[in-house]
């Protein structure tokens, strides 16, 4: 009996509190049921408010984690907008399924081979596309004239220090103040802007009074306090488009994604905010302005625009205990060190379980770092070797033609002895029967035979296309190696940045991965700002592992 699965997903919460899913649900283990197959639990695989315009859900990465391990034969979809919205995300998801095994059934729009179904799914998927276009389309005009008119708030949920009325969350004239919160928000801006206190003093005296965050955590986070800070709801005006989404280009730790979920939100330009509505406010516009005056100020003088102390490997070494980001810190004249932050920080805010790595002598790691960089480049083999492993093997273009020819020898023999066999048929020497069980076991050979000659096809273009990104690899090494020997300090920063992904130390054991740019594109911006998601895309070029030195 086949393994089955079954796939329900719906586009909003609305259609989810409507039963959509268990109506999906339903039909499928109806389906399931009228096959005579079994349906466990597990296989229920179900997304609930999750758009399909994307790829990035629970449930869907659960399936495709499932079928990669082969455990399933066939899964059973109500459509194929259900599977996704995107036409070109459809045909990725349907043949990574097959690829691993699976079938893919639709109840209501049933898929063949046939190149008559391929096309009426081509062209489904296209309206489909069309359709959620067009529908974001309307509903990004609508909310934007509602917004110019003053009918709809810009967020779902308020800033702290508000409450929204619960039968009418998106209507500004139900905006209260939540007058614990709101006191709070007054004395924040009061201590900051008045008393010439911290972001780290906020943090500290909020955790001395035992007033948890907004989300609830026990200490206040230095960005939740920027954010109040600067939020300008708290004068009395409720602005939108202050902030637009943008792929994330800046990464906290080589180890974790580059952002949230590789997106990061920038600030927009003052005059492209639109005034929505008024809100009671908590504090006067004197009070506002002095204390964006304060912030400046003190990130303009902030310890991260210290250039006295310069590293080399700033931003590009990581704790392999606790995978964070690991910052720069002078003790003393010769005493320069890598620091996990856990170390730094006060017990306070890191919790009871503080990171057991120890402090990583500066100049020690950036001399073992720069030698093993040196070494690469001016050994174009070890980075030949990388990109073999890379590609799975070698690429040997006399070994391809030897498999070529052998495999057309194969086939040739193959028919001939076809031709035999109908011969042999023809001059009643085999009857009938026989003759047909004969033939399609030759046919079945013949098709095994070609496609393991389209398999070598695919192979030797691969092989091919990695010969000159080699080729490009070795060109930029020459290209790069003469000027190893006289790089001053920033040329030798400019040169890491672009081809070290990371620096993972853990205790005396240091990894190096680098990414050496295959092609023109790839030595203008450093490989961490190329990649958003460093734990669900491909690894980058197979790293050449440090000498274990101990530091």
């Amino acid at each position: 009996m086949p393994a089955i699965a079954v796939y329900a997903r719906v586009s909003t919460q609305r259609q989810a509190q409507a039963n959509t899913p268990e109506q999906q649900l339903e039909r499928l283990r109806a389906y399931v049921q009228a096959q005579g197959w079994d349906l466990p639990l597990e296989h229920v695989f179900r997304d609930d408010g999750y758009s399909g315009a994307t790829l990035r859900r629970p449930g869907l990465d659960r399936l495709r984690d499932a079928v990669t391990s082969a455990r399933f034969e066939r899964i059973v979809i109500t459509a194929p907008d259900r599977l996704a919205r995107n036409y070109v995300h459809q045909v990725l998801l349907v043949e990574e399924l097959q690829r691993h095994g699976a079938e893919v059934t639709f109840l209501d729009r049933p898929m063949s081979q046939d190149p008559h179904d391929q096309l009426l799914l081509q062209i489904r998927g296209a309206v489909a596309e069309y359709e959620r276009t067009l529908i974001n389309e309307r509903m990004r005009r609508g909310r934007l004239r509602k917004l110019r008119a003053g009918t709809l708030l810009p967020w779902t949920q308020p800033p702290y220090g508000y409450r929204l009325d619960p039968d009418r969350p998106r209507d500004p004239a139900g905006v209260r103040l939540d007058e614990a919160q709101a006191a709070l928000v007054r004395d924040l801006f009061a201590w900051y802007g008045d008393e010439g206190a911290t972001l780290l003093g906020l943090r500290k005296r909020l955790l001395q009074l035992g007033i948890t965050s907004p989300q609830g955590h026990r200490t206040w986070s230095s960005a939740a306090l920027h954010g109040l800070l600067t939020n300008p709801t708290y004068t009395g005006q409720v602005f939108a488009n202050r902030v637009r989404t943008v792929p994330a280009r800046m990464r906290g730790s080589a180890l974790r994604p580059v952002g949230r979920d590789g997106f990061s939100q920038r600030r927009t330009d003052p005059v492209e905010w639109i005034a929505v509505a008024r809100v009671p406010a908590l504090v006067d516009q004197a009070q506002f302005d002095r204390v964006q005056e304060r912030l400046a100020h003190n990130r303009s003088m902030a310890r991260r625009n210290n250039s006295v102390h310069a590293y080399l490997l700033r931003g590009l070494v990581s704790c392999g205990h606790c995978r964070r980001a690991c910052g720069g810190r002078h003790l003393h004249p010769g005493y320069d060190y890598y620091v996990c932050p856990s170390k730094t920080q006060r017990r306070a805010f890191v919790g009871p379980e503080r990171c057991r790595a120890r402090y990583i002598p500066a100049r020690q790691l950036e001399d073992l770092v720069w030698r093993d960089l040196c070494e690469v480049l001016q050994h174009p083999p070890i980075v030949a070797a990388a990109m073999e492993r890379a590609q799975g093997g070698h690429w040997l273009p006399q070994d391809l033609q030897a498999r070529r020819a052998t495999l057309r020898r194969g086939r040739a023999a193959l028919g001939q002895q076809r031709d035999r066999l109908t011969e042999a048929y023809l001059s009643s020497v085999i009857p009938l029967g026989e003759y047909e069980r004969r033939r399609c076991e030759i046919e079945a050979r013949l098709a095994g035979l070609e496609r393991q000659e389209q398999q070598l096809a695919t192979d030797a273009a691969r092989g091919g296309e990695m010969a000159k990104l080699a080729g490009h690899v070795e060109t930029f090494c020459q290209r790069v190696r003469e000027g190893l020997a006289v790089a001053d300090f920033a040329g030798k920063r400019a040169l890491l940045e672009l081809l070290v992904d990371r620096v993972v130390v853990t205790d005396g054991a240091v990894e190096i991965r680098y990414a050496l740019p295959t092609g023109p594109d790839g030595e203008r911006e450093p490989f961490c700002r190329l990649r958003s998601d460093y734990r669900t895309l491909v690894q980058p070029l197979e790293a050449v592992p440090a000498p274990g030195d101990p530091l």
